[in-house]
């Protein structure tokens, strides 16, 4: 009986080593696939993280344009902003010069307009004088 027993323990140590060794081969196994997995993983997110990298440097780019466009149309805006008011600030005073200019321009036209009655009033004297002498009856 003692050689069935030990019979049976060497079998069972014969199973146990056996399961042990394919487990053992099943974890390396399970290992280089994990290893081949990251590798691959590795190589196909690359070009991602290259092109994240290349987009994100664009952004910055890009914003930093329009920070620079926003600044360049502020200073615009500022710059027109006190151009108006200087020429607003002008137009009484081109106002206050075009009512003197048209105040002179009135009075050369009072002037002439003197003038020319004058001249008017001389020529039709002489013409009543003689409307009055074709009526004379003498």
């Amino acid at each position: 009986m003692s050689n069935v027993l030990l019979g049976i323990i060497a079998v069972s140590v014969l199973a146990m080593a056996v399961i042990q060794v394919a487990a053992i081969v099943m974890a390396a196994r399970a290992a280089r696939r994990l290893g081949d997995l990251a590798e691959r993983l590795e190589h196909d997110i690359r070009p991602i993280v290259t092109n994240l990298q290349s987009v994100s440097a664009d952004a910055a780019k890009t914003a930093a344009l329009a920070a620079a466009t926003v600044e360049r149309a502020d200073r615009f805006l500022q710059d027109a902003a006190h151009r108006v008011e200087q020429t607003l600030s002008a137009v009484p005073a081109l106002i206050e010069s075009a009512r003197d200019g048209f105040n002179v321009l009135a009075g050369l036209r009072a002037f002439l307009a003197a003038f020319r009655d004058l001249r008017a009033s001389s020529r039709r004297r002489p013409a009543a004088v003689e409307e009055e002498d074709a009526l004379f009856i003498g």
